[in-house]
């Protein structure tokens, strides 16, 4: 870097870019440093958010992704719901289909038994 463009940098921000080469890479376990704590503080303070104005905005974006992801969720719930709905139905339809074969089946011995004995009483032999 040339005296020419060292003297058109201004001090502070040379300053600055030293300051942030000798900071050490911190961890998302580490300890705030008091001032990283009143820095975010006063950017806190500067932006002028406050609980309820974040309350309000955690509001409006559940709503907003709710009414982005309605029509993604009714698809999934119908999709359940069809699959649960057919498996329920498809047992219970096999479960009266076999209680229609056996009632089928008993009601066709009884009535063949009542014609064999019919067909013996009035046989004349």
């Amino acid at each position: 870097m040339s005296d020419d463009e060292r003297d058109a940098k201004p001090l502070f921000e040379r300053v600055d870019a030293l300051l942030k080469k000798a900071q050490p890479v911190r961890g998302p376990a580490d300890v705030p440093v008091l001032t990283e704590v009143v820095t975010d503080e006063l950017v806190r303070r500067r932006i002028g958010v406050d609980r309820a104005a974040l309350e309000r905005i955690a509001h409006e974006i559940e709503a907003a992704m709710l009414a982005r992801l309605q029509p993604e969720l009714e698809r999934l719930v119908n999709e359940n719901l069809n699959r649960a709905l057919s498996t329920a139905l498809g047992k219970a339809l096999d479960t009266v289909g076999g209680e229609l074969r056996t009632a089928v089946r008993h009601m066709v011995r009884e009535a063949i038994a009542a014609s064999v004995a019919n067909a013996v009483k009035s046989d004349p032999q």
